[in-house]
């Protein structure tokens, strides 16, 4: 029987002997290559915190302390130690265990998590909330160094530092190693800066002082050496200057010394960042070596670390990769910007090639987006490649620097529609909505690889923003043959009948396409339409398909509420299209509007969205 057999609930690790700590850290990363080896997920990153995890659990009590993990893929152990372990079978699978804290799976998950550089926000609001209602808990934030470019993590600590509650954020640094001169420095510095006696001798000697005139100016002289000092030998200085003392470094791999360092943290009323180093993928060498690579993985073999399934097909991603190189390589006012997604939306190969004209700006969409609309209004043709969820946080900037501007920014937004098992945070299912109301601009969606390619050349020479929403997963290959140029507005007839007609927006026409089968068995004419532009309607096509059809069906990963399916409801009545004609239109649209994770096909059939059900709508 293992260690990992007497967790079963919150708090269990209390009962574990220190000197069988490091024990229990291998049963649960063994525990972990092994479930995400069969079910896929995030694994180089919760690799990386398990005894930070388990230091943080030894000192807080769950459910009623409040533990908030930025971003939230690492919190894999926190899981494990707060009795969910028996669901790994079933991670990330619909209706199963979530990759990300979600406070319905537990009530030791204070706050649900999946986007970057939120956590001390909410810390900051726990505690104040707990202060105000005069509760006795106690707040930490796990924040990534990666997520600290994010500025709402420095909006947060300056409000922290206004706020002055106690409050620990734990800034979980993966991606140096500890030097050991400056480690052990500051483990002496800490054990000072932490101690009770030190906190309370400062306090004391700072009263005496400011209560004379002669005292302040004493304090001042030595507050100024001691700031002038500390610029050289301590080590987040910035963050002290803030307002927010600093810690660390310290060992994220060793569990006693950071149980030490939190406990102290934890006494003292005031917010204390404490800087933790661990190694990303520790404990699986091919993790550590290759830890973007095992970041999040689909099934695959733990002992040789490979793929189950091997990729054999090409990505919209890929397309996009290389079509980006090429179009450098045509137009040299060609840009390319991301955030901290250079792998992720394939910038990286545009930056092995134009290293001077390609800007990861880190987790900064908001940035990113302002920083390329600068760009465009000084000649340049910026591409910004950003996953659909993580676009929407740049909102007010895509609205205001750049469509009210006119600008020429083209937008790669990747990972459009349903994303499958990363689950309600990562579901691009409001692009549609939140970007076609925009003042001029033109939102595009391909409907198969070879047209992804040529609306990225169309958006080259397009005066304007535009924006071109493409699938996670496979490019869709089928009806490569229709390649009717592209022209602003205008939607593209695959085929042409009478009785029903199908609009299907992007890659939501290979689903069309089974649905026409299914009619055309029943004996039916239906016409299918690839959309292309669904921030606004072909009113031409519009007009030509209402007077031959009696029943128009839209189709989109979108969800309803600003979708393409309301745009055309809206444009028939408005155009009176519907006068003397009974119309039905059918909106096959997402209906709710938070989409759990699981498979997209499983998804698709639950929305009601997929071919079968929409057939069965009829």
């Amino acid at each position: 029987m293992g260690l990992l057999d007497s967790i079963n609930e919150a708090n269990d690790i209390k009962k574990i002997s220190k000197g069988d700590y490091d024990r229990l850290a291998s049963e649960i990363r063994e525990f972990l290559i092994d479930k995400v080896s069969k079910k896929g997920g995030h694994l180089a990153s919760n690799l990386g915190a398990v005894e930070l995890t388990m230091a943080l659990h030894l000192c807080m009590d769950f459910p009623s302390d409040k533990l908030i993990f930025d971003v939230g893929h690492q919190s894999y152990t926190h899981k494990i130690l707060t009795g969910r372990k028996n669901d790994f079978d079933n991670l990330r699978e619909y209706g199963g265990l979530s990759g990300f804290p979600k406070a319905c799976e537990s009530d030791s998950d204070a706050f649900n998590t999946g986007h970057s550089s939120t956590s001390i926000s909410a810390a900051l609001g726990y505690a104040v909330a707990r202060d105000l209602k005069k509760d006795n808990y106690k707040v930490a934030a796990v924040i990534g160094d990666g997520s600290m470019t994010g500025g709402m993590a420095f909006e947060a600590l300056n409000s922290l530092s206004q706020i002055k509650t106690g409050c620990v954020i734990i800034l979980n640094d993966n991606e140096m190693s500890i030097d050991r001169n400056v480690g052990g420095m500051s483990r002496y510095l800490n054990g000072i800066r932490l101690g009770d006696a030190y906190n309370g001798f400062k306090s004391g000697v700072e009263q005496s002082l400011l209560a004379t005139r002669t005292g302040t100016k004493v304090a001042r002289i030595l507050k100024r050496s001691k700031d002038n000092i500390k610029q050289f030998f301590v080590p987040g200085s910035v963050f002290d200057e803030l307002g927010v003392t600093y810690v660390g470094p310290v060992d994220g791999h060793d569990v006693e010394n950071m149980v030490s360092v939190f406990k102290q943290a934890f006494k003292l009323n005031k917010p204390i960042i404490i800087h933790v180093k661990t190694k990303k993928g520790k404990g699986y060498r091919f993790a550590e070596k290759h830890p973007d690579y095992f970041h999040g993985i689909s099934a695959f073999d733990k002992e040789t670390g490979h793929l189950i399934e091997k990729k054999n097909h090409k990505t919209y991603t890929d397309i996009f990769k290389h079509k980006l190189v090429s179009l450098g390589d045509a137009h040299e006012d060609v840009v390319a910007v991301t955030a901290a997604m250079s792998i992720g939306t394939g910038v990286f190969k545009f930056a092995e090639k134009y290293p001077d004209r390609c800007f990861d700006v880190g987790i900064a969409e908001q940035h990113a987006v302002t920083f390329a609309a600068g760009m465009a209004k000084a000649g340049l043709v910026p591409y910004v490649a950003v996953y659909s969820s993580f676009l929407q946080r740049a909102y007010d900037q895509i609205l205001h620097d750049v469509c009210m501007q006119k600008l020429h920014v083209i937008f790669a937004v990747d990972r459009s529609g349903l994303v499958g098992q990363d689950g309600e945070t990562h579901q691009g299912i409001y692009d549609i909505s939140y970007l076609s109301h925009m003042p001029n601009m033109l939102v595009m969606a391909p409907k198969n690889r070879y047209e992804f390619e040529a609306m990225l050349d169309f958006a080259y020479e397009y005066d304007g923003p535009v924006a071109i929403k493409y699938a996670r997963g496979t490019a869709y290959k089928g009806f490569e043959e229709f390649k009717t140029p592209i022209e602003a507005g205008k939607s593209e007839i695959i085929y042409d009948g009478e009785d029903i007609a199908v609009l299907s927006c992007g890659n939501m026409l290979e689903e069309a396409s089974k649905l026409c089968d299914m009619l055309k068995a029943d004996g039916k004419s239906p016409t299918l339409v690839n959309v292309r532009f669904v921030s606004c309607v072909d009113m031409d096509m519009l007009k030509a398909v209402c007077e031959k059809h009696s029943t128009i069906i839209t189709m989109e990963e979108n969800i309803s509420k600003g979708g393409y399916g309301e745009l055309v409801a809206a444009a028939i009545v408005d155009s009176g299209l519907d006068k003397d004609r009974n119309i039905v239109h059918i909106d096959a649209s997402i209906k709710q509007a938070v989409v759990p994770h699981g498979k997209i096909s499983e998804l698709r059939d639950m929305l009601g969205i997929s071919a079968g059900k929409i057939y069965e709508r009829l």
